[in-house]
């Protein structure tokens, strides 16, 4: 049938009155704003950019950022605002005022909460998503503002790090409504308490209990309470002889030691010829003729006399050498204690490189577990010299790229060499010449880039290599989009979430069946708590119909995990016009 040109023409103005009658799309739009000055900053970025239209983005960062942050005008549909301060003319230059959520990842707790009480300034119904390290300044930062998640990059990431030192999953147990999930391997948890399976790749498979494959990591639901971890006991007499041991210095032990040679023998003889009965009273004679003053004795044989010239000679030595070995001795055992340069010798250990944030969790998780460490630093005042110190944990202030600082480290017979500062050239060259002390030793290397650690394993033989922005930033850009993240799980080089979807009114869920939600093999569905409520049904109905303000339960990736929040969430008005 055709198509009279006159009213296609009409129905086209009128398509097009309507648009212009309507709200602009980029003006309803969600606004997120993200602040920072480090990698984490353009992860997070580039999570929420590929949200795609739904929303806005603004980046607000420092004018000089550091080498390692990427080009973050190379992201789609960013907006970059560079400022030297996070205050309230910062964040209206950025257009705070109206906006959906705001981003704080600056590396300084501080800087955070300070900027966070200038954005309420600006816009007092905004949603905060706050990086803190220190976990009590995070709970007080909870209470104080009404729509905010406190998260913290470094407590996310560590597990990951311990895991892969250790070659084993790290216990970890999460606190959900009514139950204790956790992670561990498949042939350490009944069949009927697997939840599902997390595959290497980071895939969450269904579970299937009647192929069990040992290997398998899984999560769990715990059946008892979570266990205490194993606390390092201090044994104070392994500290004292570790001082010792650093308290003697090779050339001037040996020089004592010849002496002290020189004297016994000069002594025998000297007390065989003079007819000296007595271990007491030879003692006596030898060390009274070499301390004191000899007397000249004319009538003794000439072997006497030689032996007797010989204990005096050694004994104006044997001062001096004493002295010497004592102050270095007091000075080595010193710096042995304190974190200094001494060789700490040591088996079966842990060398962690990098006390920054990252490297201060992983500290106390391994020390937490009863792992024997060491620490190098090259900055004395870094944030985890004095947790090293109140963990009693052997400190070396030192460059790690350096050969001589792995050594006195003893990474040749440790158990693994996990470095996590934020140098990734550093972080490269220690872990290659730690590699050409010990071939077999197993390396955990941080590098901001994924594509660039993945590389790294391959061509250099670095066995584990992981990015801590790659690893959190899916939480911290699940948190702005409301997305409740419980738990990061970290399964290889990929990240798995524990998370909880709320269904909006018009969404694609509003009305679809609960198996809708679940997108194998990224999301699978543990649960759903129904509008309103708080108990959680670990067992739902697969055809149960979905409401507006059902919460969805899932494990998921975050490529699932996102996927899942657009069936969630009502659709752009771009898509309805």
């Amino acid at each position: 049938m055709a198509v009279d040109p006159a009213h296609a023409a009409n129905r086209r103005s009128l398509v097009t009155r309507l648009r212009q009658q309507l709200p602009r799309p980029d003006d309803t739009r969600p606004h997120f704003v993200v602040c920072g000055a480090d990698p984490l900053v353009f992860t997070v970025a580039e999570e929420l950019a590929n949200a795609g239209h739904r929303v806005r983005l603004t980046v607000i960062v420092p004018p000089e950022l550091r080498a390692d942050v990427p080009d973050l005008t190379a992201l789609r549909g960013v907006r970059v605002i560079r400022s030297e301060r996070l205050d309230e003319r910062a964040f209206r230059a950025a257009g705070l005022a109206g906006a959906t959520a705001l981003a704080l990842v600056m590396p300084d707790d501080v800087v955070n909460l300070h900027a966070a009480l200038c954005a309420q300034a600006v816009e007092p119904d905004l949603r905060l998503v706050i990086r803190m390290f220190n976990s009590g300044l995070g709970y007080g930062v909870r209470r104080l503002f009404a729509d905010c998640a406190v998260l913290s990059d470094a407590a996310m990431a560590a597990p990951a790090f311990v895991a892969a030192s250790l070659g084993e999953e790290v216990p970890t147990h999460v606190r959900l409504p009514g139950r204790t999930v956790h992670v561990a391997q498949r042939a350490a948890v009944p069949a009927d308490r697997v939840i599902c399976t997390l595959s290497a790749s980071g895939e969450v498979v269904p579970s299937e209990p009647d192929v069990p494959r040992p290997d398998d990591l899984v999560l769990a639901e715990a059946s008892g309470p979570a266990p205490e971890p194993r606390r390092r006991r201090r044994r104070p007499m392994t500290v004292f002889a570790r001082a010792l041991r650093a308290a003697l210095n090779r050339k001037l032990g040996m020089a004592v030691l010849v002496t002290l040679g020189i004297l016994a023998v000069s002594g025998t003889v000297l007390a065989q010829n003079d007819h000296i009965e007595g271990f007491w009273k030879s003692l006596y004679v030898t060390l009274a003729t070499a301390i004191g003053s000899a007397d000249v004795e004319e009538d003794r044989g000439a072997i006497a006399q030689a032996a007797q010239l010989v204990l005096t000679i050694s004994g104006l030595a044997l001062l001096p050498l004493i002295t010497a070995a004592v102050v270095e001795g007091m000075v080595s055992a010193r710096l042995a204690l304190a974190g200094g340069r001494a060789t700490l010798r040591r088996d079966d250990h842990v060398v962690v490189v990098g006390l920054g944030n990252v490297g201060t969790r992983v500290l106390r998780q391994l020390v937490d577990l009863g792992i024997d460490v060491v620490a190098i630093d090259r900055s004395p005042d870094a944030r985890g010299v004095k947790t090293a110190q109140q963990l009693g944990v052997p400190l070396i202030i030192g460059d790690a790229a350096a050969e001589e600082t792995l050594r006195q480290a003893s990474v040749d017979t440790s158990r693994a060499l996990v470095v996590v500062s934020t140098d990734d050239v550093t972080n490269l060259q220690a872990a290659l010449n730690a590699r050409a002390a010990r071939p077999d030793l197993r390396v955990v290397l941080r590098l901001f880039d994924d594509d660039f650690a993945q590389r790294v394993e391959t061509a250099f033989g670095i066995g584990i290599s992981r990015s801590v922005s790659r690893l959190v930033a899916p939480s911290f850009a699940a948190a702005m989009l409301e997305r409740d993240v419980i738990a990061t799980i970290p399964v290889d080089r990929h990240a798995v979430l524990l998370a909880s979807v709320r269904v909006a009114e018009e969404s694609p869920l509003d009305g679809a069946a609960l198996s809708e939600a679940a997108l194998p093999p990224a999301v699978r569905v543990i649960g759903l708590a129904t509008a309103g409520q708080e108990w959680v049904d670990y067992a739902p109905d697969p055809r149960r119909v979905l409401v507006p303000g059902d919460r969805v339960l899932v494990v998921a990736r975050r490529a699932g995990l996102r996927a899942l929040a657009e069936q969630a969430s009502p659709p752009a008005l771009e898509e309805a016009i």
